[in-house]
């Protein structure tokens, strides 16, 4: 690998341990040598003060590109047209659940593999290029491995990617279609994620969880402020989002709080919900325990996305959600495929297993009191539900198969019509 010479045109100053607040310079390393914490990426702040506002911001291009100066890229980024996804007002949805002002953040449309993960790695696999790495990798439950390899074809980067063998068919097909190698390995993500840390240190990629990791989770705050920007900018009461690592968590409430430095909104309590699979729930657990560390677990739910059982950012994600007076919760799997059906019959957003955590949470939290019906509440939708097939088949019911005339057609029909509304929800039409 070489090293790319870097241009001064970004805020960015250098890498900062969460832990011990050590510094280093903008190089591809993500864990402190002297106490192993995370490094996070630090900003001159009083520098981007002097010219960033909404105007500059909103001149920008419809991507997460606007926010650039925000970011950690010095050079011309990768842009395949990431971000900008719809932030709707919730109707059906909101009534179901009592709530007055709901809204929902959908990344189920993002550009270009449908998740949230192709903000964190456009950001990534900048870097990468300005570093000089030609092979990018990643370990991944699925939407990772999408996005790297769409991302690495079209900035035509060399790619191999790992993933658990046991993946939902939709996400394996969603990677492979790009020409990426494809290394399936015997063993959940945490297996995995240590074996692409040997590789990583073995032959020099860049893997942009691993150490490109403090770049690629700063494009988790472009959730925040999209969501600040699409209301006016204004920041919301409440957020609701799902949990895997804990990065996303975090880096939202970061994305909030950059833009109250920076007076590009009013500064506001927010409250931060996660959501986790039961299957998988170590950060929810320590929030019930009142633990500061998670004990690991072997992920055993329908989530696979959200299936980490060694999460990397939960105790930061157990911080903001304490001092936020928020909290972290997880749901069954069968409670998962009602979110999922929810989501779908009310709004019409068809979402992966992630989605129907964070709406079966979301719902649970509704009907628990936890949620203030008059709190202006964003709910996160990571995902598509094209990827997750499999979590959904036998739960949802079969078309009606007719022959080719009106009277076949009528007797199908009546006979639809006597179904009760439960029952009818099962049938696709």
């Amino acid at each position: 690998m070489t090293q790319a010479t870097l241009s001064t045109t970004t805020a960015a100053k250098g890498l900062a341990c969460k832990e011990c607040g050590a510094e280093y310079e903008l190089k591809p390393v993500h864990i402190c040598e002297f106490c192993f914490g995370p490094l996070e990426v630090q900003y001159d702040y009083e520098y981007l003060k002097t010219f960033v506002t909404r105007e500059r911001i909103q001149s920008g291009p419809n991507s997460i590109w606007r926010y650039k100066d925000l970011l950690p890229v010095a050079k011309d980024p990768i842009d395949v047209g990431t971000g900008m996804t719809p932030l709707l007002k919730s109707n059906r949805l909101a009534r179901r659940l009592g709530l007055k002002n709901l809204y929902i953040k959908n990344d189920a449309v993002n550009m270009p593999t449908l998740s949230f993960k192709d903000r964190v790695v456009s950001i990534a696999l900048s870097k990468a290029r300005e570093f000089g790495f030609s092979t990018v990798s990643c370990a991944s439950t699925g939407n990772l491995a999408n996005s790297t390899a769409a991302i690495a074809a079209y900035a035509g980067l060399d790619c191999c990617v790992f993933i658990p063998s046991d993946l939902e068919a939709g996400k394996v097909l969603g990677t492979v279609i790009y020409g990426p190698k494809v290394m399936a390995v015997e063993g959940n993500y945490d297996q995995v994620n240590r074996l692409c840390c040997e590789v990583a240190n073995t032959h020099g990629w860049g893997f942009v969880n691993i150490n490109l990791r403090p770049y690629y989770s700063e494009g988790s705050k472009t959730l925040g402020y999209e969501v600040a920007e699409q209301l006016g900018w204004e920041l919301p009461d409440h957020i609701v989002a799902p949990l895997a690592s804990g990065s996303l968590f975090t880096k939202i409430h970061k994305g909030f709080q950059e833009f109250v430095k920076l007076g590009l909104v009013d500064a506001k309590d927010v409250r931060f919900s996660g959501a986790q699979a039961e299957g998988c729930s170590p950060i929810a657990k320590a929030f019930e325990d009142g633990r500061d560390f998670v004990v690991p677990v072997k992920p055993n739910t329908i989530a696979k996305s959200l299936a980490i059982g060694n999460p990397a950012d939960a105790i930061y994600a157990l911080e903001v959600a304490r001092k936020t007076n928020g909290t972290i919760t997880s749901v069954t799997d069968a409670e998962i495929i009602e979110g999922m059906k929810l989501l779908a019959e009310t709004e019409g957003i068809f979402t992966e297993t992630a989605g129907g955590t964070t709406v079966a949470v979301l719902k649970k939290l509704a009907e628990s009191g936890q949620i203030n019906p008059d709190e202006k509440t964003v709910v996160y939708i990571t995902g598509n539900g094209l990827k997750t097939q499999e979590a959904i088949q036998g739960y949802v019911g079969e078309p009606l198969t007719i022959e080719a005339n009106l009277e076949s057609f009528e007797r199908a029909w009546e006979r639809s019509q006597t179904l009760d509304r439960l029952d009818w929800q099962q049938v696709l039409v």
